[in-house]
């Protein structure tokens, strides 16, 4: 027993490196995303202004016109896509076709930060389950300066770990409700894009 103990320790000691290196890494990713996210945000204000009010205003009668009514130069998803279903806007099969593959970009988008959602908690526990061992080996042998380390590195994976989550949550969060707008908006114009080849 004492065997197959020793090995689990050994296993765990083991994995604290390589815990270390992913919080370190999924660490600099969040920074990256909190970049990224500022920028997609001002891209979005702008680009749900003007969708805005195209969309308020836009009916079977006028569909036809709003190609041209777009930027030509905002490269943001759901205008791409706009442009793309109002290329193809006889043909239902094609429209649908294009919406769900808006769901699958915006999915792509958003999974980084369920993967820092998800993963900075499981990583961040690990961290500080691992060097709980050698604190506590290091407690039994009198030895605080060990013990001081290992609950360092403890508390210190916790904190990055849920760093690293908390940015991953909220840019989730905000991007979720960001497509879930832009998602309705294709659906209107595909509805539209039906009413205008029935009455055709």
């Amino acid at each position: 027993m004492n065997y197959i103990s020793d090995i689990l320790y050994w296993i765990s000691t083991g994995l604290l490196v390589p815990v270390i290196v992913l919080l370190i890494l999924m660490f600099i990713r969040s920074l990256l995303l909190i970049g990224s996210f500022f920028g997609q945000y001002l891209s979005m204000r702008r680009t749900g202004a003007l969708l805005k009010g195209e969309f308020d205003k836009l009916d079977a009668s006028n569909i036809q016109d709003l190609e041209e009514r777009l930027p030509k130069k905002n490269t943001s998803l759901v205008v791409t896509y706009i442009g793309r279903i109002l290329k193809v806007k006889d043909s239902e099969a094609h429209v649908e076709r294009l919406l769900g593959e808006y769901e699958v970009e915006a999915d792509k988008d958003l999974s980084t930060s369920k993967t820092l959602t998800k993963m900075g908690p499981m990583l961040g526990l690990m961290g500080t389950l691992i060097p709980m061992g050698p604190a506590l080996v290091g407690l039994a042998a009198g030895d605080i300066a060990s013990m001081a380390y290992n609950m360092q590195v403890a508390f210190a994976t916790t904190v990055v770990g849920l760093f690293a989550a908390g940015i991953g949550f909220v840019t989730q969060q905000v991007k979720q409700r960001w497509y879930r707008q832009d998602m309705t908006n294709l659906e209107f114009l595909a509805e539209l894009l039906n009413e205008s080849r029935r009455k055709a």
